[in-house]
């Protein structure tokens, strides 16, 4: 496949390639300061996604041609000197190619609406953040931009990267999530940006009706969850209706379904550009995805053996239940892994403590439910492993949890590994079922040849 972009337009286009484009493609985690400029710093070497990207424009008289259409530097989008020397800070050199082609469109004047799709990892945080603090009128303390996220650990992190990145403007940011440990209500009055969950922004937006009356851009990070979830999407539509019906809607996702993607259109209302991976794009060809057969109850045993196997920088375990996270940190520690487990029963201090201290990497090994299979960037992060297959409520295979899942490796360009644990036909049917939907092959490492697995995943690394 080569690099460049698959244009499904209302009209003909020529647009350039980005073949020769290296970009530091993805955001620094939350806590930007620590590890992520290093790996930022790195980006001359690393690899660019060469995804390709369905544009769909709702205004026929958008320009392709227009030298905005597509950038190759961050000096041609016209961003502030506060604001580039934020980007340049952090070590950003140029626009990944999904920035290339979402920047010039959220950054149009005026404002567009846009429902954008990219693999994990590959920058789509960096495109919403510059939107933001592109749109904001520092000289008016009101909230001017709100961003949405399904879980707190991924509305800390965004508004980690926000800060960062606006370091150099006069941006005051909110952190819009619920504290256990405090009664005291969370006042954004005189923010310009309220970063939260949609919860407890609702609540925030029952008490004073008006607190959302001047936003000029509304995000929605994860958007097939928040969209596709009974509850959060309720919560979505109705802190809309607190908003201007003239605010930018910018909604980001790694993951699509048709249903939601026809949800999302009507939400972005009245029309909204797309910019959408084709199928096969969905996952990130970096990442090298394997399983291990076994039975039921050697599952504890295989994932100790595949940890005797491998040394790494960190990894993340994902399990169905909460108590089987509990019971694989227990043999893990007993491994003589440093081992945490998180899961949403968690007091919400100590889930942000151990995030933390994951991102700082004191934890090596993270076991969790799904409250951070979506948009947690760590880079360090390089295996994955689905101890338990993701299913739905229905239990029936859950392909966009297993994206998102496995997109929490292989991230800046970097390789990484997925491992698989199939346990019994239902699992197998599991997989199966994923590998037909995103059209890949999962490959089998047998645990019978110990120096031939040991081999295959290490060069896989």
């Amino acid at each position: 496949m080569h690099g460049g972009f698959s244009l499904d337009l209302k009209k003909p286009v020529t647009s350039p390639t980005a073949a020769d484009s290296k970009p530091a493609d993805s955001l620094p985690a939350a806590n930007a300061t620590n590890e992520a400029p290093a790996a930022n710093a790195e980006s001359n070497k690393l690899f660019e996604s060469e995804s390709e990207v369905q544009i769909k424009l709702a205004d026929i008289q958008a320009d392709p041609n227009s030298p905005l259409y597509s950038v190759k530097s961050f000096e041609e989008l016209g961003l502030s000197p506060e604001l580039l020397q934020g980007i340049y800070d952090m070590k950003f050199i140029k626009p990944s190619k999904i920035q290339e082609r979402a920047l010039p469109l959220l950054l149009s004047n005026p404002p567009t609406n846009l429902i954008g799709q990219s693999q994990s990892g590959t920058g789509k945080t960096a495109a919403f953040v510059l939107t933001i603090l592109s749109r904001i009128d520092y000289s008016v303390d009101k909230p001017q931009a709100i961003c949405l996220a399904p879980a707190r650990e991924l509305a800390r992190q965004i508004y980690d990267v926000i800060r960062e990145m606006g370091k150099f403007t006069k941006a005051k940011v909110t952190l819009a999530v619920r504290d256990e440990n405090s009664n005291e209500p969370i006042n954004a009055l005189d923010s310009h940006i309220v970063v939260g969950t949609p919860g407890t922004l609702f609540n925030m937006c029952k008490t004073n009706r008006q607190l959302l009356k001047s936003v000029k851009v509304f995000v929605l990070d994860e958007a097939d969850n928040m969209l596709g979830s009974q509850g959060l999407s309720d919560q979505c539509i109705r802190i809309k209706s607190f908003v201007p019906r003239d605010a930018q809607y910018i909604l980001f996702s790694a993951t699509f379904p048709d249903q939601i993607q026809l949800f999302a259109s009507k939400f972005a209302a009245p029309k909204a550009n797309e910019m959408l991976l084709k199928a096969q794009e969905v996952t990130v060809k970096d990442i090298r995805q394997y399983y291990i057969s076994c039975t039921p109850d050697r599952k504890l045993e295989v994932l100790a053996m595949l940890y005797d196997l491998m040394s790494l920088s960190q990894s993340i375990i994902f399990a169905h239940r909460r108590d089987t996270a509990d019971n694989i940190m227990k043999l893990m520690e007993e491994k003589g892994n440093t081992v945490v487990s998180l899961h949403g029963k968690q007091d919400t201090a100590e889930r942000d403590r151990i995030m933390d201290e994951f991102r700082e990497g004191k934890i090596k090994v993270l076991v969790s439910t799904n409250v951070i299979s979506r948009g947690i960037d760590v880079a360090q992060v390089s295996m994955v492993v689905n101890y338990d297959m993701p299913m739905d409520a229905a239990g029936r295979a859950d392909t966009e949890t297993y994206v998102h899942r496995i997109g929490r490796t292989g991230r800046f360009g970097r390789s990484g590994v997925s491992v698989n644990i199939i346990d019994g036909a239902s699992s197998l049917e599991v997989q199966q079922f994923i590998e037909n939907e995103l059209d890949i092959k999962v490959k089998e490492v047998s645990f019978d040849d110990w120096e031939e697995a040991e081999k295959t995943l290490r060069k896989a690394l």
